[in-house]
């Protein structure tokens, strides 16, 4: 496992030939590029004759390593002293180029080509954080999450190692390059954007009440500079609480915060009792959070680390900044009648106005919840009317619902009274109630 180096020098081969512009020799280019590409193809010869095989690879540091079978004979190759002779090759296409002249037509595209000697892979130390990387590649956190292969799996794989050294990138960006004499043509010229997402996991018909994993429900394998910051739970940390993105690892944490029948008297799900019951929540609001529906934090308690509760976004509009809404909270009852709700909303709200820019946020809450409407009410939020039979209530019952709302405008003078009430907070004076 060689460290990585910061800029591969151009040599023959890795100079192109034409578009040379496109060339880039920086290792941040590179790396990001084989980090992002979950398939490679290799190149070698065998008798005289090329042959080309898609594989996985994983990258550590300077070295790539490249997924393999046992029952493969040129791949052994690798295993002589002068190891095998390859090209690595992965494109990642970002969009396709539409001209006016089937000539211009092309694409948006990165991609790596890198030359050497592959070696076989045979100490068991680094072989086994090989087939580690190769895992974690495919989905990070996933190798932990899962059976270590046995003796006779691993007789029937081969791991390759590649250190990157003749290595370059070539990247087109842009749009269309139609000639001069063709922009008067009456046909439609520009880019179509293409990204690769991840559609909602389907578990496997034998799995039983698992929940899905947080590093499936939201798979991404890059950035994604489309999705807005309205949609990612960014950790947000003030004296009393901590808002950190909710993941899977919650779940016995917040099954014991909710114990207390009385924290789940007037929110739109049961009580679960189980921690079966507890994954399917979280498994819901990751699905939601994939979706753009929903972005959902844990509370944390700052004095002890103990999980309190959870609270969300919902109802987002990111694209005209017009709302969202704040819900889906509940806190167990050690922390009801405490700062820490006060200065989660706080958090909330600073995160809302300040740095998304939002125009407007809402409350919504039961109509028959009167001790919610007044902590909402002194949150500085206005009453706007009843919403008749909105919601099913999980016994059954119509439920009227409350909503509350906030502006931008009235943001500063809220903020002021909050932040004050959290400074008398802290030298004795009266505590809150939470926001159900």
């Amino acid at each position: 496992m060689y460290p990585p180096t910061t800029v591969y020098g151009p040599t023959s081969r890795t100079t192109p030939t034409r578009l040379r512009e496109r060339a880039r020799y920086d290792a941040e280019t590179v790396h990001a590029i084989l980090d992002e590409a979950l398939i490679c193809h290799v190149g070698f010869t065998v008798d005289g004759e090329p042959r080309v095989l898609p594989t996985i690879h994983a990258r550590d540091g300077g070295t790539l390593y490249l997924h393999g079978s046992t029952g493969s004979r040129p791949l052994r190759a690798a295993a002589s002293a002068e190891g095998l002779p390859v090209c690595v090759t992965v494109t990642l296409v970002d969009g396709l180029i539409l001209a006016r002249s089937a000539f211009h037509h092309s694409m948006n595209y990165r991609s790596v080509v890198a030359h050497g000697r592959a070696r076989l892979v045979t100490d068991p130390a680094e072989r086994s954080a090989a087939l580690t990387a190769l895992v974690e590649h495919v989905a990070r956190g996933r190798y932990a999450d899962s059976r270590p292969p046995s003796t006779k799996e691993l007789a029937a794989t081969t791991v390759l190692a590649l250190e990157l050294a003749e290595v370059s990138a070539k990247v087109r960006t842009g749009q269309v390059g139609d000639e001069e004499e063709d922009l008067a043509l009456p046909h439609w010229a520009g880019v179509l954007p293409l990204r690769m997402v991840a559609g909602t996991p389907e578990p496997a018909p034998d799995l039983g009440p698992i929940p899905t994993p947080a590093y499936l429900a939201d798979y991404r394998r890059a950035p994604d500079p489309a999705r807005s910051p309205w949609l990612e739970p960014a950790p947000l940390a003030g004296r009393h609480v901590r808002l950190e993105p909710l993941g899977t690892e919650h779940i016995d944490g917040l099954l014991a915060a909710g114990a207390d029948p009385q924290v789940w008297r007037w929110l739109s799900m049961r009580q679960p009792r189980t921690r079966d019951e507890m994954a399917q929540i979280v498994s819901d609001a990751l699905h939601a959070g994939s979706r753009g529906e929903r972005v959902t934090w844990v509370q944390i308690d700052q004095a002890t680390g103990a999980v309190a509760g959870t609270t969300s976004y919902y109802d987002l509009y990111p694209t005209s900044r017009r709302q969202l809404a704040i819900g889906w909270t509940w806190l167990g009852r050690p922390w009801w009648r405490t700062a820490l709700n006060t200065e989660a909303k706080l958090l909330l709200l600073e995160r809302a106005f300040d740095t998304l820019g939002a125009v407007r946020v809402a409350w919504h809450t039961d109509l028959r919840n009167e001790r919610s409407q007044a902590a909402i009410a002194r949150l500085g939020a206005v009453r706007e009317g009843v919403l008749r039979h909105d919601r099913i209530r999980p016994d059954g019952t119509l439920r009227d619902t409350v909503v509350y709302s906030m502006t931008a405008g009235e943001w500063p003078a809220a903020a002021a009274r909050l932040r004050a009430r959290l400074g008398q907070h802290a030298t004795g004076a009266t505590a809150v109630s939470p926001v159900a």
